[in-house]
Order: structure tokens, then sequence, then C-alpha cells
């Protein structure tokens, strides 16, 4: 069904923390290397805000997502990938964020 590229970030995204995969979904959105065909704009609003509401650190200063490794690393496995591809990954990411209250 999927590549070795697509499973191996699925993998990554499924060891993920909510807050990283969040950061991810940001960044993913507000990127002009992915070719995702989503709605980013409504996409980012949507995680920005679920973001703040569970990390204070992002809702009170100014965030720099390169000290955040592993978001980066996925980020750069992204970029190597196919249009087609990466929205693969978007799909399954975008679905997968779920808060627990």
């Amino acid at each position: 069904m999927y590549n070795d590229k697509v499973k191996y970030l699925i993998d990554m995204i499924n060891d993920m923390n909510i807050k990283d995969k969040l950061r991810l979904a940001i960044c993913m959105s507000q990127s002009e290397w992915t070719g995702l065909i989503y709605n980013t704009k409504e996409n980012f609003e949507k995680f920005d805000y679920m973001l703040k509401s569970i990390d204070e650190e992002y809702r009170t200063t100014l965030i720099n997502f390169g000290k955040y490794k592993i978001v980066m690393f996925a980020m750069s496995k992204l970029m190597e990938m196919q249009t087609t591809e990466q929205n693969k990954v978007a799909l399954y990411l975008f679905n997968n964020i779920k808060i627990l209250k």
C-alpha cells in the first residue's frame, strides 16, 4: 500500500507526542516546499489553535521550530518525497491528530 518512505514517516509520526504532531502539522501547512492539496490556511488555523490550547510556550513566545529535531527531521524526509507521497503523509497526520481531554 505505502512505499518505504511513506511508511517510515508514518511510523515516526506514530511515535511522536501530540505536541510534536501539531508542530509538524503546522510546519507542513506553512511550508511552501510541500505540495499539499489540502486547505493549508484552514488547517494551519485549526492546528495553531489546538497547539495554543495545550502548549503554554507556543502560546506565549515566538517559537523556533528548529529546536524540535524530530519535527525538522520529519520535514526533511517529507521534502524528499513526491507530491503524492507528501499528501498521503499529510492526510494520515491530519486525521491522526486527536487531543484527549
